[in-house]
């Protein structure tokens, strides 16, 4: 009878054991997937949080992955073709001005999209940011534009001159680098001093070397939106740098 009790307890003993190590295990599973869900969805906010900061920025990004793939899926010929109709060369501007200087502004000549991520996301959604969508959409398009009008015009100027050549009416000319180019001069005044002034070099020796060693319409393009940038310093005046902020969900949201 002895045995048959220590048989017994030995059963019930391994028994306790196992169902603990059991529901520990179990425990520790519901503990690490409720860690990994709240982790997954403080990351999904964050991003939404920081995306939400600077709508323009990427919206505009999003249309520009758009067009992007669906170049991907164009022939070259119709491609090229494609794009021509929708460049701010001297022909198309003097056919539909409005329609090619909105447009242009949304395809990408033959680069990639994931660079523009970085590009949009350290100069425009910082420039939103400060500025607000509407004052910094101001400084993107009206950069666009008359970066686009100037630079055209001078090579109008050039082939009455005959200092281009006249197939240069309907060259290809898309993008959004002026637009980038004025942003990318306005954030000047975002730069705290001294170092606005090293910023400031750096932005005319990027922008103003090519002009120099180049000289071609697109170059100039690029300076004269820069220049346009500078320009818009009114509108910084009531610009306040934003704060370090969390981009996580706010205190008291639910998990």
């Amino acid at each position: 009878m002895g045995i048959i009790r220590a048989t017994r307890a030995r059963r019930t003993a391994r028994t306790t054991r196992t169902a603990r190590t059991t529901r520990t295990a179990r425990t520790t599973r519901t503990a690490r997937t409720t860690r990994t869900t709240r982790t997954a969805r403080t990351a999904r906010q964050t991003v939404l949080g920081y995306l939400r900061s600077a709508p323009g920025t990427y919206i505009w990004l999003a249309i520009l992955f758009v067009t992007t793939v669906a170049m991907h899926h164009m022939s070259p010929e119709f491609e090229n073709d494609f794009l021509r109709q929708r460049s701010t060369n001297i022909h198309e501007l003097s056919q539909n001005p409005v329609r090619v200087l909105v447009s242009s502004a949304f395809w990408i000549d033959g680069g990639g999209w994931l660079p523009y991520v970085v590009l949009y996301t350290v100069f425009h959604s910082t420039a939103e940011r400060w500025l607000g969508t509407a004052r910094w959409l101001a400084v993107a398009a009206g950069s666009h534009v008359m970066a686009t009008l100037i630079s055209e015009g001078v090579l109008a100027l050039a082939i009455h001159h005959g200092a281009a050549p006249t197939s240069s009416v309907k060259t290809l000319d898309v993008g959004v680098s002026y637009a980038l180019a004025g942003v990318v001069a306005i954030l000047t005044y975002w730069v705290p001093s001294p170092w606005r002034y090293a910023y400031l070099l750096i932005v005319l020796a990027v922008y103003g070397t090519p002009l120099i060693t180049g000289r071609t319409f697109t170059d100039l393009g690029h300076f004269t939106a820069v220049l346009i940038g500078l320009a818009c310093f009114p509108l910084t005046r009531s610009a306040v740098r934003p704060a370090p902020r969390r981009w996580g969900p706010a205190r008291g949201d639910g998990d």
